[in-house]
Protein backbone atom coordinates (compact mmCIF):
# COMPACT_ATOMS: atom_id res chain seq x y z
CA UNK A 1 0.00 0.00 0.00
CA UNK A 2 1.23 3.49 -0.82
CA UNK A 3 0.21 7.12 -0.50
CA UNK A 4 1.46 9.20 -3.42
CA UNK A 5 1.36 12.94 -3.13
CA UNK A 6 1.44 14.67 -6.49
CA UNK A 7 3.05 18.07 -6.66
CA UNK A 8 3.54 20.67 -9.34
CA UNK A 9 2.22 23.83 -10.85
CA UNK A 10 -1.29 23.75 -12.35
CA UNK A 11 -1.00 22.41 -15.91
CA UNK A 12 2.19 20.48 -15.20
CA UNK A 13 0.59 17.07 -15.82
CA UNK A 14 -0.30 15.90 -12.30
CA UNK A 15 -3.76 14.62 -13.24
CA UNK A 16 -2.56 12.92 -16.41
CA UNK A 17 0.20 11.15 -14.49
CA UNK A 18 -2.10 10.30 -11.55
CA UNK A 19 -4.57 8.62 -13.92
CA UNK A 20 -1.81 6.54 -15.51
CA UNK A 21 -0.43 5.51 -12.11
CA UNK A 22 -3.93 4.54 -10.96
CA UNK A 23 -4.53 2.52 -14.11
CA UNK A 24 -1.31 0.57 -13.56
CA UNK A 25 -1.56 0.11 -9.77
CA UNK A 26 -5.27 0.14 -8.91
CA UNK A 27 -4.76 3.11 -6.56
CA UNK A 28 -7.60 5.50 -5.82
CA UNK A 29 -7.19 9.11 -6.92
CA UNK A 30 -8.35 11.96 -4.69
CA UNK A 31 -8.43 14.98 -7.01
CA UNK A 32 -8.60 18.32 -5.20
CA UNK A 33 -9.94 20.10 -8.29
CA UNK A 34 -12.94 17.73 -8.35
CA UNK A 35 -13.88 18.33 -4.70
CA UNK A 36 -13.31 22.09 -4.83
CA UNK A 37 -15.25 22.45 -8.09
CA UNK A 38 -18.14 20.41 -6.67
CA UNK A 39 -18.22 22.65 -3.62
CA UNK A 40 -18.16 25.81 -5.76
CA UNK A 41 -21.00 24.45 -7.93
CA UNK A 42 -23.02 23.54 -4.83
CA UNK A 43 -22.95 27.01 -3.30
CA UNK A 44 -23.38 28.89 -6.58
CA UNK A 45 -21.28 31.59 -8.18
CA UNK A 46 -19.85 34.21 -5.88
CA UNK A 47 -21.42 32.86 -2.70
CA UNK A 48 -18.24 31.56 -1.08
CA UNK A 49 -14.75 32.95 -0.69
CA UNK A 50 -12.36 30.89 -2.86
CA UNK A 51 -9.88 30.49 0.05
CA UNK A 52 -12.66 29.16 2.28
CA UNK A 53 -13.77 26.81 -0.50
CA UNK A 54 -10.19 25.56 -0.77
CA UNK A 55 -9.93 24.98 2.97
CA UNK A 56 -13.26 23.12 3.13
CA UNK A 57 -12.48 20.98 0.10
CA UNK A 58 -9.02 20.10 1.47
CA UNK A 59 -10.68 18.92 4.69
CA UNK A 60 -13.00 16.74 2.62
CA UNK A 61 -10.03 15.43 0.60
CA UNK A 62 -8.08 14.51 3.74
CA UNK A 63 -11.11 12.78 5.25
CA UNK A 64 -11.52 10.69 2.12
CA UNK A 65 -7.79 9.90 2.04
CA UNK A 66 -7.92 8.83 5.69
CA UNK A 67 -10.89 6.56 5.00
CA UNK A 68 -9.38 4.95 1.89
CA UNK A 69 -6.03 4.31 3.59
CA UNK A 70 -7.88 2.82 6.58
CA UNK A 71 -9.40 0.31 4.15
CA UNK A 72 -5.94 -0.67 2.92
CA UNK A 73 -6.26 1.10 -0.44
CA UNK A 74 -3.36 2.88 -2.10
CA UNK A 75 -4.16 6.55 -2.68
CA UNK A 76 -2.86 9.22 -5.03
CA UNK A 77 -3.55 12.78 -3.92
CA UNK A 78 -3.75 14.99 -7.00
CA UNK A 79 -3.15 18.49 -5.67
CA UNK A 80 -0.44 21.12 -6.21
CA UNK A 81 1.08 20.41 -2.75
CA UNK A 82 2.46 23.91 -2.34
CA UNK A 83 2.36 24.13 1.46
CA UNK A 84 4.28 22.45 4.29
CA UNK A 85 0.98 21.49 5.93
CA UNK A 86 0.18 19.30 2.91
CA UNK A 87 3.47 17.42 3.22
CA UNK A 88 3.07 17.01 6.99
CA UNK A 89 -0.46 15.62 6.62
CA UNK A 90 0.63 13.29 3.83
CA UNK A 91 3.55 11.85 5.78
CA UNK A 92 1.42 11.59 8.95
CA UNK A 93 -1.27 9.58 7.16
CA UNK A 94 1.39 7.36 5.58
CA UNK A 95 2.86 6.67 9.02
CA UNK A 96 -0.56 6.16 10.60
CA UNK A 97 -1.45 3.42 8.09
CA UNK A 98 2.07 2.10 7.45
CA UNK A 99 1.76 3.08 3.79
CA UNK A 100 4.82 3.86 1.68
CA UNK A 101 5.00 7.63 1.24
CA UNK A 102 5.74 8.76 -2.30
CA UNK A 103 6.18 12.35 -3.42
CA UNK A 104 6.07 12.96 -7.16
CA UNK A 105 6.79 16.43 -8.46
CA UNK A 106 5.61 17.12 -12.00
CA UNK A 107 7.92 19.74 -13.42
CA UNK A 108 7.58 21.87 -16.54
CA UNK A 109 10.00 24.78 -16.47
CA UNK A 110 8.39 26.70 -19.32
CA UNK A 111 5.89 29.47 -18.65
CA UNK A 112 4.56 29.38 -22.24
CA UNK A 113 4.04 25.59 -22.23
CA UNK A 114 2.13 25.82 -18.95
CA UNK A 115 -0.10 28.59 -20.27
CA UNK A 116 -0.76 26.67 -23.50
CA UNK A 117 -1.76 23.61 -21.48
CA UNK A 118 -3.97 25.65 -19.17
CA UNK A 119 -5.77 27.34 -22.08
CA UNK A 120 -6.26 24.08 -24.02
CA UNK A 121 -7.56 21.80 -21.26
CA UNK A 122 -11.16 21.22 -20.32
CA UNK A 123 -11.18 23.46 -17.26
CA UNK A 124 -13.11 22.89 -14.04
CA UNK A 125 -14.51 25.89 -12.20
CA UNK A 126 -11.75 25.70 -9.57
CA UNK A 127 -8.90 25.63 -12.09
CA UNK A 128 -6.97 28.62 -13.37
CA UNK A 129 -7.18 29.54 -17.02
CA UNK A 130 -3.72 31.04 -17.35
CA UNK A 131 -0.75 32.33 -15.38
CA UNK A 132 -0.51 36.11 -15.55
CA UNK A 133 3.08 36.48 -14.38
CA UNK A 134 6.20 34.52 -15.20
CA UNK A 135 7.68 35.71 -11.89
CA UNK A 136 4.80 34.15 -9.92
CA UNK A 137 5.19 30.96 -11.97
CA UNK A 138 8.94 30.72 -11.24
CA UNK A 139 8.51 31.54 -7.54
CA UNK A 140 5.79 28.93 -7.15
CA UNK A 141 7.73 26.07 -8.73
CA UNK A 142 10.89 26.98 -6.86
CA UNK A 143 9.17 27.24 -3.47
CA UNK A 144 6.71 24.35 -3.40
CA UNK A 145 6.82 22.26 -0.24
CA UNK A 146 8.93 19.11 -0.30
CA UNK A 147 9.27 16.48 2.41
CA UNK A 148 12.59 16.11 4.16
CA UNK A 149 13.87 12.65 4.93
CA UNK A 150 11.95 11.01 2.07
CA UNK A 151 13.06 9.96 -1.36
CA UNK A 152 11.21 12.18 -3.85
CA UNK A 153 10.83 11.90 -7.59
CA UNK A 154 10.96 14.93 -9.87
CA UNK A 155 9.60 14.20 -13.33
CA UNK A 156 10.02 16.35 -16.42
CA UNK A 157 6.43 16.20 -17.61
CA UNK A 158 7.08 18.31 -20.69
CA UNK A 159 8.04 15.00 -22.33
CA UNK A 160 5.53 12.34 -23.44
CA UNK A 161 4.28 10.21 -20.53
CA UNK A 162 5.76 7.08 -22.14
CA UNK A 163 9.21 8.59 -21.53
CA UNK A 164 8.85 8.56 -17.73
CA UNK A 165 5.97 6.31 -16.63
CA UNK A 166 8.21 3.30 -16.04
CA UNK A 167 10.51 5.37 -13.81
CA UNK A 168 7.45 6.54 -11.83
CA UNK A 169 6.06 3.02 -11.40
CA UNK A 170 9.49 1.76 -10.34
CA UNK A 171 9.69 4.58 -7.76
CA UNK A 172 6.24 3.72 -6.41
CA UNK A 173 7.09 0.02 -6.12
CA UNK A 174 10.34 0.58 -4.18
Amino acid sequence: MFFAQMSGFPGSGKSTLAKEIAKRTGAIIVDHDISKSALLHSVGDGNIDPKLAGKISYNIDWSFIDFQLSLGNSVIFDSPCLYEEMVHKGTAFSNKYNAKYKYIECYVNDFHTINRRLRNRKRLISQIEEVKSEIIFKNTIENCAKPSGYDCLKVNTSKPIEDYIFEVIKYINT
